[in-house]
């Protein structure tokens, strides 16, 4: 049996062409699939707009950005999750306020969060950053709703749910990035996520306003819009002269942005891959289908991901005893699990703001069970078998 990792991307032999072609192209930063990949990943999820950037972590930082994050401002969100979710607020100077997750699901508690709101003086907070952990989404019509109580804004990180949903109070379904209730939705392209290109990230939002000031955050703060200008025609040609226009080489910053961008050929490759999604989403609900019935009766399983219809499965999560024995057993039988996450206000840089261990107890008690099994498109019905044996084997 080879090495069975966690998570793994699949690159086919269409995808190695489509980069091929992009790379003998004329462009190979911003060029024509980069339009092409966001007109096709908003059809997909289905948000009025969509932004391509360098990274989840740079969607998460320029999100904050058009919602004009400063310093001192209090944001919410979850202990379990990668650390850019919080990261992001600080980029801005803002402050992070952690709030426990659901043990029954692993999301943000949105009951913990409204006890937050409701003993804090109005204004005290500015947003909430839901996480849609594993690829299991939030109900963010609730979070709507407990947000526009308190006048804040929402991000929807769906980094592990592109093809994830929640169903609404109107029996609904809602895609994961819709932004029909967040004001902002994020994604990533990393390796190991449904899409792969490699590095590169995503924001969806159906907020015009929002849309133009990612644009103009994500080039440099720069634009080659005229009607924005500032200064005179005569300058931008370098004479004094009776031309009416803009020569066609100008172009004025206007405010601090940063190089986010996303290059043509790996665009090429995200719509490529974008073209298989629902084959992926289909084979990992078949895997968790299996992980499902394999575990849900075992008395060796504390909780675990369940089979959930509107979930994307980018984990498939299970608590267990003797959390450090299962992992060290699987790595001996060449299947390495990891762990999601350790807790983010544990994180040392964290610890340093004043966060210590209590503060979480759901959370803290999830990371001392919890373990990622292989859950990828292309994992083997012998790999998958052999995995679920040797967790059985093991405590049994």
């Amino acid at each position: 049996m080879k090495n069975i990792p966690y998570g793994r991307q699949n690159i086919t032999q269409k995808d190695i062409e489509v980069v091929i072609e992009a790379l003998q192209s004329d462009y190979l930063t911003q060029g024509p699939k980069i339009s092409e990949f966001e007109n096709a990943f908003a059809n997909y999820v289905g948000s009025r707009y969509a932004v391509a950037v360098s990274n989840g972590t740079a969607a998460l930082h320029l999100c904050t950005l058009a919602l004009d994050v400063k310093e001192g401002d209090k944001i919410i969100t979850t202990p379990i999750t990668f650390a850019a979710s919080a990261n992001c607020v600080r980029y801005c100077g803002g402050e992070v306020v952690f709030s426990d997750i659901d043990p029954k699901n692993y999301l943000l508690d949105i009951e913990g969060v409204r006890q937050l709101l409701e003993k804090s003086p109005e204004g005290t907070y500015k947003g909430i950053i839901p996480v849609d952990f594993a690829g299991r989404a939030v109900d963010l019509q609730a979070y709507r709703e407990l947000a526009d109580k308190y006048n804040l804004w929402i991000i929807e990180d769906a980094c592990h749910a592109p093809g994830g949903f929640f169903t609404d109070s109107n029996d609904v379904s809602q895609n994961c990035g819709n932004s029909n209730y967040a004001d902002l939705a994020i994604f990533s392209f990393h390796p190991v996520k449904h899409i792969a290109c490699g590095e590169g990230g995503m924001v969806t939002t159906n907020n015009e306003e929002l849309y133009k000031k990612l644009l103009e955050l994500r080039t440099h703060g720069i634009t080659k819009n005229e009607l924005e200008y500032v200064n005179p025609i005569s300058f931008a040609n370098g004479v004094q002269s009776l031309e009416t226009n803009y020569p066609s080489w100008y172009m004025e910053m206007k405010t601090l942005g940063f190089n986010y961008r996303l290059t043509d050929f790996q665009a090429a490759l995200g719509l490529s891959q974008l073209s298989r999604a629902d084959e992926g989403i289909s084979k990992r609900k078949k895997i968790a289908s299996i992980y499902n019935e394999s575990f849900k009766n075992k008395t060796f399983i504390k909780g675990h991901s369940g089979f959930i219809i509107g979930h994307a499965y980018h984990l498939y999560v299970i608590e267990v005893e003797d959390r450090l024995g299962l992992y060290n057993y699987l790595r001996e039988n060449k299947i390495f699990a990891q762990i999601h996450y350790i807790p983010c206000h544990l994180m040392p840089y964290y610890r340093d703001l004043g966060w210590n261990e209590g503060d979480m107890p759901n959370a803290e008690e999830y990371y001392k069970n919890c373990i990622s099994l292989p859950m990828y498109p292309t994992l083997k019905d012998d790999e998958l078998s052999y995995v679920i044996s040797t967790i059985i084997r093991y405590y049994e």
